[in-house]
């Protein structure tokens, strides 16, 4: 098994690169709610023991190292919402809730972006590396925060809106999920743009007199 380890980030640091920061994104599958990122400086001298893929890790685990890295390290957590992933795509979106991310923190000399792209607003002073959260300790860090952060509003929105099973699939189109589309309808946190919500929504209006 592969984990990941600091030798990006000891990379930039040999240059004199002093603040590097992990980016990582979560939620452009789901149906429903915001796409989520984050952003994490890391202290070379506190960083977490376990740090994985947020995917590698159990819930309860997340939260407990989302937790630990509050305490040790910088973190900064940005959201783009479901109409602006509407109106830009979930890619464009997703780039956008980086630089946010990375607008969070106090100051950042390079970044390490999970991934292929790389936002506009950071070109010149990142890195993309695909499938990052498995190789760089800062991009799993980001990861972790990121999912627990995303989680915890898609559990907050399941409070408002019962029956899509959001506390359990997160926005993510499960069965389960599916057939409350059609039971149910589309809530406000639906992304329209995505076929099955947009599927739904034609329906309805082809059923209107």
């Amino acid at each position: 098994m592969i984990l990941p380890d600091f030798a990006f980030e000891s990379a930039a640091l040999a240059r004199g690169l002093a603040r590097v920061a992990g980016i990582d994104e979560v939620g452009r599958g789901p149906l429903a709610g915001p796409v989520t990122a984050a952003a994490v400086v890391l202290d070379p001298l506190r960083i977490p023991n376990g740090l994985r893929d947020s995917k590698a890790l159990t819930a309860s685990r997340r939260e407990a190292l989302a937790l630990e890295l509050a305490e040790v390290a910088e973190v900064s957590i940005a959201h783009a919402s479901v109409e602006e992933i509407d109106r830009l795509n979930i890619l464009q979106a997703s780039l956008l809730a980086m630089e946010r991310a990375v607008a969070g923190l106090r100051s950042v000399d390079f970044c390490l972006i999970d991934g292929n792209k790389i936002p506009k607003g950071l070109l010149g002073k990142a890195q993309a590396i695909v499938k990052g959260d498995a190789l760089s300790l800062s991009i799993a860090a980001a990861s972790i925060v990121a999912k627990v952060a995303r989680d915890r509003i898609m559990v907050d929105l399941a409070q408002q809106f019962p029956g899509y099973g959001w506390e359990r699939n997160a926005g993510y189109p499960t069965p389960a999920h599916l057939q409350a589309l059609l039971d149910l309808g589309v809530t406000p946190w639906h992304r329209r743009s995505f076929r099955p919500v947009h599927n739904r929504l034609y329906q309805d209006i082809s059923l209107t007199p």
